[in-house]
């Protein structure tokens, strides 16, 4: 962006005594000869009625530029550089086959209104809940480096920690709840997200763990002995507990696809416990408004600092000023003594 000004402004009360010292030059009275008889002369002179404004005028202009010249005009152009501290997030997200399961809403009491609710999409699989609020925090976090680890029974890196987010956006779409197997090892996808933020140079470095199911996978690591691990490397962890008290699951039958009450499992405390030994928190997302609360408590602990610099490259426009003045001055000059010269 162009910023025009003037480095002196105060140097414009030049104008008062420039414009003075010209009016004196004009009113200065010129050197002549009394005739008693004009006749003769103008007989031999050719009258021009602007022969002292011409020069007075060029004159006048020229102190104008010589004073506005002082007043040094200048234009910069601006120049913002930009420095972002990103976090690095792993998004660890369970996609084991319960994460097919639907969440109803306390205040939906009939089938009319669940089935109204799953046409519209108010209510949907808790996979997709996930995705969709994911989704939406990952575009508000362009400066951040974020990856995707998907698990089951053991964990699976979607995509690592980048700033193309519409490769990993594509990747999170890509997933179906039960494809990699129906149990939920939760120490495998945190080890998993250590080993990707360990040697990381970012200030922050986060892991969002989403699952629905309490640990049923037995590892070398246990869930508590992976979250102190990353308490280690400074990793904070949030914990989200996906499921509700009134919960079914799709099955598909021969007639169709039929909806079975399911219990939720998730192992409430657990997901506490690894919170809290990393300085993080738990969240308990039972519908689409708290999940939504969920990312959006997360996303404003987690803030990314910026720092602005503004840089401004002036260029100065005095120099055609005093060209344009020594111009007028020198034109001025020569008019007075060819053009308009008198007879003395």
């Amino acid at each position: 962006m162009k910023i025009p000004e003037f480095a002196m402004p105060w140097l414009f009360l030049l104008l008062i005594p420039a414009l003075g010292a010209a009016w004196i030059l004009y009113r200065k009275k010129q050197p002549s000869i009394l005739f008693p008889n004009l006749r003769a002369v103008k007989a031999g002179t050719a009258s021009f009625p602007f022969k002292r404004a011409i020069p007075f005028l060029l004159i006048l202009l020229s102190l104008i530029l010589i004073v506005v010249a002082l007043i040094r005009p200048r234009e910069g152009l601006e120049e913002i550089k930009r420095r972002s501290d990103g976090v690095d997030i792993i998004i660890a997200l369970d996609v084991s086959g319960s994460m097919r399961s639907i969440d109803i809403p306390e205040n939906v009491k009939t089938n009319d209104q669940l089935n109204r609710g799953l046409s519209t999409g108010e209510i949907a699989a808790r996979l997709n809940i996930a995705k969709q609020e994911i989704s939406k925090f990952i575009k508000k976090r362009p400066s951040d480096r974020i990856g995707l680890i998907i698990f089951a029974s053991q964990p699976y890196l979607a995509c690592p920690p980048t700033l193309d987010h519409g490769r990993l956006l594509a990747a999170l779409a890509d997933f179906r709840a039960g494809m990699i197997g129906d149990q939920t090892g939760i120490a495998g996808p945190v080890a998993s997200g250590i080993r990707r933020l360990k040697d990381s140079d970012s200030k922050r470095k986060i892991i969002v763990l989403f699952t629905d199911g309490a640990n049923n996978v037995q590892a070398k690591v246990s869930p508590r002995q992976a979250a102190k691990l990353a308490k280690t490397f400074d990793i904070t962890v949030y914990t989200v507990g996906i499921g509700s008290r009134q919960s079914i699951y799709p099955q598909d039958t021969p007639l169709g696809t039929q909806y079975v009450p399911v219990q939720s499992d998730f192992d409430e405390q657990l997901l506490r416990d690894i919170a809290s030994a990393t300085d993080g928190k738990y969240y308990h997302a039972d519908d689409v408004p708290s999940m939504e609360a969920a990312m959006k408590a997360i996303d404003s602990l987690e803030k990314t600092t910026f720092e602005q610099q503004v840089l401004i490259n002036w260029r100065e426009l005095s120099i055609p000023l005093i060209a344009f003045a020594l111009a007028g001055l020198l034109l001025a000059f020569l008019l007075e003594n060819t053009v308009f010269l008198k007879a003395p």
